[in-house]
């Protein structure tokens, strides 16, 4: 069964100019760039990597139209939209429709990371977006340690409506995300399941999964398409020596721990330090990053090899 979304999505970041304005002309020569990398088969905008926080109504799909506009159907455009309550979220999701997207990703009413949801109230929130649009749905599977994960009996219910095409799985408790990947493989064998692991890249990619809809491809599409082909041929030795590469300048930017806001300041650093981008200036709240924080990621990206040879293949720098 082929699927809807599958291979690597990135799931980009927005330059802006001085006035926190979105820079209209870096964005589409961004997306242009992200898209001629082989093996991007997506790009997502309005995710946590695209400060989908900082941004209001208007410009959220303002960004949507724009990058829709620019790919002009070469790849797939996600949205992402995270609201706290059911009709504001079904009007969302209505301007991703509108603005050109392929399918829009629904993060979770972020007051159930403190109070949580049933399984009925959680379906109910996705069916009713489902039902206010015609475009795929992609569920933000939020980590395992927070009450707004949803267990796999809960998206096993939401696979059943007929717009929820995949999972982004940012499960984050290993042991978790392996068992629910068996158990929605044979399930749900329609949905594709995507990692969102910027943190360990390869070991969330051997459970063989559809794609990757993930944030470290804004930065080095390069690397991060060569190691899903990699893995997906069973390379295990080519997937090792590009997984080492990335570690390396993944460490740059992310550290060892989650994603955060100040770690996709550091990596829109490290897009103006690729040529990308003229500004690293990010909405607030996220505060621009130290003068020594941006030494560090200088020299990461100076080092980095974007260009890797395997025994298999050469990976090669868009830069």
């Amino acid at each position: 069964m082929k699927k809807k979304l599958s291979g690597v999505i990135s799931a980009i970041q927005i330059p802006l100019r001085d006035d926190y304005s979105v820079n209209e002309s870096e964005l589409r020569s961004y997306v242009d760039w992200q898209i001629s990398q082989p093996g991007i088969t997506g790009v997502m905008v309005n995710g946590h990597a695209g400060e989908v926080y900082g941004f209001n109504r208007a410009e959220r799909k303002q960004i949507t139209s724009i990058v829709a506009d620019q790919a002009a159907k070469r790849v797939k455009v996600i949205s992402g939209i995270s609201l706290e309550g059911t009709f504001e979220a079904m009007e969302h999701a209505k301007d991703v429709q509108d603005a050109g997207a392929d399918a829009v990703l629904v993060m979770p009413p972020h007051n159930w990371l403190r109070f949580g949801a049933s399984l009925k109230t959680v379906y109910h929130f996705f069916n009713s977006i489902a039902s206010a649009i015609s475009i795929d749905m992609v569920v933000h599977l939020y980590p395992h340690a927070t009450k707004a994960f949803y267990p796999v009996e809960t998206l096993l219910e939401l696979a059943k409506i007929p717009n929820v095409a995949a999972i982004k799985m940012g499960t984050r408790q290993m042991s978790v995300y392996e068992r629910d990947v068996i158990i929605l493989r044979e399930k749900a064998p329609h949905l594709s399941l995507l990692t969102c692991h910027d943190e360990y890249l390869l070991a969330s990619l051997l459970p063989k999964m559809d794609g990757a809809l993930i944030g470290f491809a804004a930065l080095a599409p390069e690397l991060m398409t060569a190691l899903f082909e990699a893995v997906e041929r069973e390379d295990l030795h080519a997937a090792r020596m590009i997984n080492d590469e990335i570690t390396s300048l993944k460490a740059a930017v992310y550290g060892v721990g989650d994603t955060s806001g100040e770690a996709h300041a550091c990596m829109k650093e490290a897009l103006v330090r690729r040529g990308f981008f003229s500004s690293g200036l990010m909405r607030l709240p996220v505060l621009p990053i130290s003068e020594q924080d941006k030494r560090r990621i200088a020299e990461a990206i100076a080092n980095a090899r974007f260009n890797v040879k395997t025994d298999s293949r050469t990976v090669r720098s868009g830069a």
